[in-house]
């Protein structure tokens, strides 16, 4: 019997399944010609981020649980160990660094023994924290007037501190270039009138009665004076600024301080003379009638006029 002209032919293979396959395969070799291009296209970029990344550079780890404050006074006492010698005493400078250093250590820490040094005003620069029992720590030397830092490595464990290798000296930089600013305006009616009061002022602060220093403040104010620790020795320049009946005036004073020599015979030794320190201050002042009284002082900022 003829087949009938659409109708479903039973039996036999169609094709159907072949065609699946080509686009299985199709679908499959685009999938990996897109990973090789993105891997491609991924590789620099990454080469490139890397080159930008410092190296030679540790981060300090968070919550390494490094033990920092007990550090940093373990390597600043090793500190005053170590930049302190004296050719004549090596064995002095041993006794103090053997509790800092490991069995088996240079007891002298890479001295030869000869010269002298002396240093002193130890003060943690910064630290390193490599893991939870390692770290480097930085702290600022001053001998005579050369300020230095020292790194020095450190190592913990059960409580226990111990320099782990030896330490660097490197330069702790000079000062900071000041700019130069622009003087500033001056009031001299309010600095004539300020002067006299002042003046009376320092001297009540220098004894510390407080009876006396109630006199030339804002009433409700209270200050602390140096109980007769200090002396005024002159007020040196009073600067005001305009304003009105409240301003931030700065005073210059010259603090006499009392000697802690002992008494000398000879009249003319500097030491045994009482000593002269130039100060500057900040007075928050209120005029009050004919009078400026103060409310507040602090130490003055870098322009004092």
């Amino acid at each position: 019997m003829p087949v009938r002209r659409g109708a479903v032919r039973r039996g036999g293979w169609s094709g159907g399944g072949g065609r699946w396959l080509v686009w299985t395969g199709r679908v499959v070799l685009w999938a990996l010609i897109v990973v090789i291009v993105v891997n491609g296209v991924r590789a620099p970029i990454e080469r490139l981020t890397e080159s930008d990344t410092p190296t030679g550079t540790t981060a300090t780890p968070t919550g390494s649980g490094f033990p920092e404050a007990a550090a940093s006074a373990f390597a600043s006492q090793f500190a005053a160990a170590y930049l302190n010698f004296d050719g004549a005493k090596p064995d002095e400078r041993a006794d103090r660094l053997k509790p800092f250093l490991p069995e088996g250590a240079d007891r002298q820490m890479g001295w030869n023994g000869f010269g002298r040094l002396s240093a002193g005003t130890f003060q943690l620069s910064d630290i390193e924290v490599q893991d939870a029992q390692n770290a480097v720590v930085t702290v600022f030397a001053q001998s005579g007037s050369q300020r230095w830092r020292l790194s020095v490595p450190v190592y913990t464990a059960d409580g226990k501190f111990v320099v782990s290798g030896q330490p660097a000296l490197l330069p702790a930089g000079g000062p900071a270039g000041l700019p130069a600013t622009a003087e500033p305006e001056h009031d001299d009616t309010a600095e004539a009138e300020l002067r006299p009061q002042l003046e009376s002022f320092f001297k009540a602060y220098a004894q510390g009665d407080a009876t006396q220093l109630q006199r030339y403040v804002v009433t409700g104010v209270t200050l602390e004076g140096f109980g007769n620790k200090l002396t005024l020795e002159e007020l040196k320049s009073v600067s005001a600024p305009p304003g009105g009946t409240r301003r931030e005036v700065t005073a210059v004073v010259v603090w006499g301080v009392p000697t802690t020599a002992t008494p000398s015979p000879v009249p003319t030794n500097p030491a045994a003379q009482s000593a002269g320190l130039e100060q500057a201050y900040r007075l928050t002042v209120e005029k009050q009638g004919d009078n400026w009284y103060i409310r507040d002082i602090r130490g003055a900022t870098r322009s004092t006029g």
